[in-house]
């Protein structure tokens, strides 16, 4: 327990060197509590962090190369995971993720997109541009298609807005919800005027905080 403490206070430090006005995060201004919480998909005593986001949101671009160090630094007592919302079944960029991500390149191809659509400014919001530019990308086109338009993918986007509602109250990205229970975003952790990294940085010390929190009640 002495341990975990250490680790509650860290994250709180970390929070107030990110700029924020409190001296520890504060439930209901920089976080806040699902009042129904989602089944983790966690194993063992690891915490599970999931990402809200959308390949078309700004922030979420500027937060991904931020987002992807912390749960490759904390991959040893998170289960990070992204969740794409999606305006329905059909919706290219939301089944894109899922597809890249039953591949197992949603890793590794995410940030090219990212770039494509904010740096390029492709739209890439038809089928047929999406696939053209991850070919260009080095995705194997063929084998892309396949999944897009297997069983598989097929049934989790059927099932996507159900798991999406699971989360109620959430629908705005880039957010952060952590171990099914406790929620928070750059614009909740971080102050109005603020530069967007530094709202960033907030969140990220306020999720070490949430992550360390959590952890204490699996002892």
């Amino acid at each position: 327990m002495r341990l975990l403490r250490l680790l509650l206070a860290s994250a709180a430090l970390m929070f107030t060197a990110a700029g924020a006005s409190a001296a520890d995060p504060k439930e209901g201004v920089d976080w806040r509590t699902l009042d129904t919480p989602v089944r983790s998909e966690a194993q063992g005593k690891k915490i599970e962090v999931v990402e809200f986001f959308m390949y078309s949101c700004p922030h979420c671009f500027v937060l991904e190369p931020r987002i992807a160090a912390w749960a490759k630094q904390n991959a040893d007592k998170v289960h990070f995971r992204r969740l794409h919302f999606a305006r329905g079944e059909k919706d290219v960029l939301a089944r894109t993720y899922v597809t890249l991500e039953a591949m197992g390149l949603s890793e590794t191809v995410s940030q090219k997109i990212f770039n494509a659509m904010h740096v390029d400014h492709k739209r890439l919001m038809r089928e047929d541009e999406m696939f053209a530019f991850l070919a260009s990308a080095g995705v194997d086109k063929a084998k892309f298609e396949a999944v897009y338009k297997s069983f598989g993918v097929e049934s989790k986007m059927k099932r996507m807005a159900a798991t999406i509602g699971q989360y109620k109250g959430i629908d705005s990205a880039p957010t952060l919800v952590v171990d099914g229970r406790y929620v928070t975003a750059p614009s909740m952790a971080g102050r109005p005027g603020q530069p967007e990294s530094q709202q960033q940085a907030a969140a990220l010390a306020v999720l070490d905080y949430l992550v360390a929190k959590s952890a204490a009640t699996k002892k």
